[in-house]
């Protein structure tokens, strides 16, 4: 008896219609891949992710494992539910493994902007080569526009810039740019791929910084600018700002959350581009990224953190 497979009749992969945005690729996993990867596994989307080494794969993992364990902790996620947004989620090290996204998101870490702009075109290009012609490439990037990373592609009308903010607990926002060569239809992929996600989309024109980056750099120079003044402590500048204009962190708090390292690099990308003082990185933060005081994952920048991430009270100066 011949036993002929299922799939034969019209279960298998080439008659069922293919779902949009049912694998999505991130290349750079660090903490903002980690965010991004868990978003979109939760909604269901299978995701592939790509690092250098087989190391960094691991450590990426044990990251997202790390933040589904603190949302089950704080915010009702079920040990079922990590289960599952574990299994859609798959590293690699090779590039191969992209085939067959229908998007991806440029996300790595470099520290110097001439050096950022070079690796993430060499990235691109990359991409390129691994994806069907209608996939959409894009950049979770600020600071540095998606044309000027998109123009030496074959297909460069299917870039675009997203920005996720990953500072808040299950943020719902994302800025969505789109470049001198993106297409419409491109630019109406994304805008579908947002509503899967439940997201407000926030339309911006290609700018450096965005509107997120933009105003938060000169709220934190300023901060700064208090505290070598000597007007007021650490604690209650942040005190002022979550109490009187609602804010979930003050601008210290943030910066730590975010990393110091990370807020220098956009404010040097910045002021690169417009020349703008209030752009200028504070000596402050110039000085705490130098002793390697990043913020809550070295456990120590504006303020001090245990190993659970968790700000640490001041001890009392007073004599008792």
């Amino acid at each position: 008896m011949k036993v002929l497979p299922i799939e034969k009749f019209g279960l298998g992969e080439m008659d069922r219609p293919k779902v949009l945005f049912s694998k999505v690729g991130i290349v750079g996993c660090g903490s903002v891949g980690q965010s991004l990867s868990r978003m979109f596994s939760r909604q269901g989307i299978e995701v592939v992710f790509i690092e250098l080494t087989d190391e960094k794969v691991k450590e990426a993992y044990a990251g997202i494992e790390k933040e589904l364990d603190d949302m089950i902790n704080r915010w009702g996620v079920t040990e079922s539910e990590k289960r599952a947004v574990m299994k859609r989620i798959y590293g690699s090290t090779d590039c191969k493994n992209l085939a067959g996204c229908d998007l991806v998101i440029e996300a790595v870490l470099s520290r110097v902007r001439e050096d950022s702009v070079e690796l993430r075109k060499k990235i691109f290009k990359n991409i390129e080569k691994h994806v069907a012609k209608d996939a959409i490439i894009a950049t979770n990037s600020t600071t540095i526009v998606i044309t000027g990373l998109s123009n030496e592609l074959e297909y460069k009308d299917r870039c675009v810039s997203l920005h996720f903010s990953t500072t808040a607990p299950e943020s719902r926002t994302v800025e969505v740019v789109r470049g001198l060569h993106t297409s419409d239809e491109a630019y109406e992929k994304v805008i579908k791929f947002t509503k899967i996600l439940a997201s407000t989309v926030i339309p911006v024109e290609e700018s450096p910084g965005l509107i997120s980056v933009r105003l938060f750099v000169p709220l934190i120079n300023e901060a700064c600018e208090i505290y070598m003044e000597k007007v007021s402590a650490l604690e209650n500048i942040d005190e002022v700002m979550k109490s009187s204009f609602g804010l979930a962190l003050g601008p210290f708090e943030m910066a730590d959350k975010i990393g110091l390292d990370k807020v220098v690099r956009w404010m040097d990308n910045l002021y690169s581009e417009f020349g703008d003082m209030k752009y200028k990185a504070s000596p402050i933060l110039k000085r705490l990224v130098r002793a390697n005081k990043l913020g809550r994952k070295t456990n120590e920048g504006f303020y001090k953190y245990d190993e659970k991430g968790q700000k640490m009270k001041k001890k009392s100066s007073r004599k008792e």
